[in-house]
């Protein structure tokens, strides 16, 4: 009899302990959810960096093609500006080009690399001379290569060139205002006149014929004396 109260307690108490056991088991598993590991974690972080990525370059793309809509707009909108300005270009080279050829039709031009030279046939003071060129659109000419200076000489004349030192004495300008930086005096020459107690000031320069070096030709003169004059007409003069 007592074996048998034995035996039932100890079935009892094993029933007790699987059933608790089986408790425990499911505590700790309702306790503990499967989560991710660590590669799990770095996983989704590179997916969000890279998603963040792409959001950037996507707002810099649309930037990007925003200016450039906007600058081809641009271009775009001063395409008939340019287009008038060159229409104004062309007629004002057009303009040039019959005034230059109405140069050539009249007596007295003379064509030397590209400008043309008027060579008058009267006398008048340098003041005059540079007034009646000015009236041509043109001015008195001005020598500033080797090439021209020996083109004047051949013209064999005694006539006024634009040069002057009537704002500084010894400050030797052309007529466009640039300073003397090639000259072709003759020998003791520019000297203000000191030869000559009746014109003490020479302000201005002739060009002398008869000289036998080309090179050698230019004399200060007062400029009240009348002598011939050159003008010169090339593009920039004009207007």
């Amino acid at each position: 009899m007592d074996d048998y109260v034995n035996k039932e307690v100890v079935e009892i108490d094993k029933v007790i302990e699987g059933n608790q056991n089986g408790a425990m088991r499911r505590v700790t598993t309702e306790t503990h959810p499967s989560a991710p590991d660590g590669s799990g974690r770095r996983l989704y972080g590179m997916v969000a960096v890279s998603f963040g990525m792409l959001c950037v370059l996507q707002v810099a793309l649309n930037i990007s093609l925003r200016l450039v809509s906007d600058c081809l707009t641009e271009e775009r909108d001063q395409l008939p500006a340019s287009y008038n300005d060159l229409i104004i270009e062309r007629d004002q080279l057009q303009k040039e080009k019959d005034y230059i050829m109405g140069k050539c039709s009249n007596p007295g031009w003379n064509k030397f690399e590209s400008c043309w030279y008027f060579v008058s046939s009267e006398s008048k003071t340098w003041s005059e001379s540079r007034q009646d060129c000015v009236e041509r659109g043109a001015d008195l000419v001005i020598v500033n290569s080797r090439e021209k200076q020996r083109f004047l000489f051949a013209l064999n004349k005694r006539a006024w060139i634009g040069l002057t030192d009537r704002e500084t004495e010894g400050s030797w300008k052309w007529v466009d205002g640039t300073p003397l930086r090639t000259s072709y005096w003759i020998i003791d020459q520019p000297n203000n006149g000191r030869s000559l107690s009746s014109f003490p000031e020479e302000d201005c320069v002739e060009l002398q014929n008869g000289q036998d070096q080309p090179e050698k030709t230019w004399n200060d003169l007062n400029c009240a004396l009348k002598r011939i004059w050159i003008c010169e007409l090339c593009n920039n003069n004009l207007l």
